[in-house]
């Protein structure tokens, strides 16, 4: 058995399903992986997900493309790459509570955002107002990131970043009415999210080890789209309390699993979509060029 760790971006939800999928049904190690998962609750987000990988304590890290971006362009360059993604479609939005009466994103001039200090977050978010007619002029505020989504339920901020597919399910699960924006009505052309990073120096060393991975995590995933009264019951082993007690799990799937990709999709990331993202990036001269030419992604292990 080949021991590997992968990173969570986030306390257990329904982004991660497939690994936990396969980790308790035996698909890793049919595959010869012994797979563990690092929450970050271990360390309260002491280091990304993106740091772990850059320390080794981490095979594989989940996190935005960005991350791929940034990982490649700091000063300690590291050889990360994208080889597989949970989501075909980006499923998040920018949500205000209803009774802050902010009924598009122009109406974000002069609020407050809850950022989680990703990279180019801020400067998206911006460009969201900009492209509704605001300014642009939002107050930032970066709160512990694993209270964000609280820090707007207490209406300590007025916006943050949401994933419609747990947050969004857990404020209709708990009669909380939002406003939402998605980034692609703005036309902002955001990329992959979350996807599953590794580093290409690694990639040589245990191509069949990674490959057999890959191959594991896509039959979870997939076995999520089709068994989905056992999948919520295997996800639940894994959720904190206060997740189990306030999310409904069967709608977060019901809302996800065609997200999750076919037979010939799971996994795969789209040339087009990644260069529209990388392009969009320089164009609004959040990168330099340079990033059109860096081999960033890679389907390679899927195949």
């Amino acid at each position: 058995m080949t021991t590997l760790k992968i990173a969570l971006d986030w306390t257990p939800n329904i982004n991660h399903i497939g690994f936990f999928i396969a980790k308790e049904l035996g698909f890793y190690e049919e595959n010869g992986i012994a797979l563990e998962i690092i929450n970050p609750l271990d360390d309260n987000y002491t280091l990304t997900p993106g740091k772990k990988l850059e320390l080794d304590v981490a095979d594989f890290a989940i996190a935005p493309f960005e991350t791929v971006i940034s990982l490649n362009n700091k000063k300690n360059k590291v050889d990360a790459i994208a080889i597989f993604t949970l989501l075909q479609e980006d499923i998040s939005s920018i949500a205000s509570l209803k009774s802050n009466n902010l009924t598009s994103p122009k109406l974000l001039d002069n609020k407050i955002y809850a950022s989680y200090k990703a990279r180019y977050e801020d400067k998206i978010v911006k460009e969201l107002v900009k492209n509704d007619g605001g300014s642009g002029n939002i107050k930032i505020t970066y709160p512990n990131k694993l209270g964000i989504w609280h820090t707007l339920i207490e209406g300590k901020a007025d916006a943050t970043w949401i994933f419609d597919n747990w947050e969004g399910v857990e404020a209709t699960s708990k009669n909380i009415e939002l406003n939402t924006w998605r980034l692609k009505d703005s036309g902002i052309p955001y990329g992959y999210s979350p996807v599953i990073i590794a580093k290409k120096s690694n990639i040589k060393k245990f191509k069949n080890a990674y490959a057999s991975f890959i191959k594991a995590t896509r039959k979870g995933y997939l076995f999520a789209t089709k068994n989905e009264v056992e999948a919520v019951r295997i996800l639940n082993n894994y959720l904190t309390e206060q997740d189990q007690k306030n999310i409904n799990i069967p709608k977060t799937l019901a809302v996800s699993k065609s997200y999750f990709g076919t037979n010939n999709t799971c996994g795969f990331m789209n040339v087009a979509k990644v260069d529209l993202f990388l392009n969009w990036l320089v164009e609004k001269k959040l990168e330099d060029a340079q990033i059109l030419n860096q081999h960033l992604f890679t389907n390679e292990l899927l195949t």
